[in-house]
């Protein structure tokens, strides 16, 4: 008696669908939740009417808020210490070139302040971030010259 097929063999091919299923279900939560894990420093930027800069690496920014406080990218740091920790910072970096937020509503001597502590850590170039502007009619009359 000859039989057509082998029925009682194992099968020992691994059953990849659920695994599948759980992967597009992280993948979704992870893609849901990544934007709500941004952070950041809220400065209200000037704004200018300059042509943007070109960078071929991604800069070091550093930020001062409406409340005065100094950040190094997002990290907070006390005025006194940000000339030391510059120097560390720039040790290891190719480019020694700064970007500065500052929130418009800072005195001018605090961004003062915190620009001559960059200039005092060797920083070669400084860049000031703003917000692009219209330049439009109503600001060349606040520039006096309209």
């Amino acid at each position: 008696m000859a039989t057509a097929g082998n029925s009682d063999r194992l099968m020992s091919d691994i059953n990849v669908t659920p695994f599948v299923d759980v992967m597009l279900v992280l993948l979704i939560i992870f893609m849901v939740t990544a934007p709500m894990m941004v952070q950041g420093v809220d400065v209200d930027l000037p704004e200018a009417s300059a042509e943007p800069m070109p960078t071929e690496t991604e800069p070091l920014m550093i930020s001062i808020d409406r409340e005065g406080r100094t950040y190094i990218d997002d990290v907070p740091i006390e005025i006194g210490f940000l000339r030391d920790k510059l120097d560390k910072i720039m040790e290891g970096r190719g480019s020694r070139e700064v970007y500065l937020r500052a929130d418009k509503t800072i005195p001018y001597g605090v961004v003062v302040r915190v620009m001559a502590e960059i200039q005092a850590a060797g920083v070669e170039k400084l860049g000031m971030v703003t917000v692009p502007g219209g330049g439009g009619e109503e600001e060349k009359t606040r520039q006096g010259q309209g």
